[in-house]
C-alpha cells in the first residue's frame, strides 16, 4: 500500500485529505505542522507529501526545502494544498522540489488526479 504524508494545521482539511486519500486504498500519515511532519517522515515509509504552505513551527516551503535536501526523500513528491495562489509562492514553491500546487477550497477527485500522477504503481 502507498502511504501519503497529509501536513495541515487544520484538522478539518487533513481530514477531508485522509477520507479521499483512504477511500482510494492508501494509506495516510497525518501531520499538524513541517516540523511533525519531519519526524514522521523519518518514521514512516511515505510516498508522496501534500502539504499546506501556511502553518506554525515549520511552513510548507520550508519543509519541502528539508524534505529535498535529505538523500534518501530527494525525489520525494510533494504537493501543496494551499490558499496561496500566487506566482511568487507558485515560483517558490517550484524552486522549493514542489510538483504540483492546489488551490483550497479542493475537489477530492482534483487531488486524487495529482496523487495518482505523483504515485507510481
Amino acid at each position: 500500500m502507498k502511504t501519503i504524508l497529509v501536513v495541515d494545521d487544520s484538522a478539518s482539511v487533513r481530514q477531508v485529505a485522509k477520507l479521499t486519500l483512504s477511500r482510494a486504498g492508501y494509506g495516510v500519515i497525518e501531520a499538524v505542522d513541517g516540523r511533525d511532519a519531519l519526524s514522521k517522515l523519518a518514521a514512516n515509509r511515505v510516498n508522496l507529501i501534500i502539504s499546506d504552505v501556511n502553518m506554525p513551527n515549520m511552513d510548507g516551503l520550508s519543509l519541502a526545502r528539508a524534505v529535498k535536501s535529505q538523500a534518501a526523500h530527494k525525489f520525494m513528491p510533494i504537493i501543496m494544498l494551499t490558499t496561496e495562489s500566487t506566482t511568487e509562492k507558485k515560483t517558490e514553491g517550484r524552486d522549493a522540489g514542489v510538483r504540483a500546487w492546489m488551490v483550497k477550497p479542493f475537489e477530492p477527485q482534483t487531488m486524487l488526479d495529482a496523487v495518482n500522477k505523483l504515485v507510481l504503481p
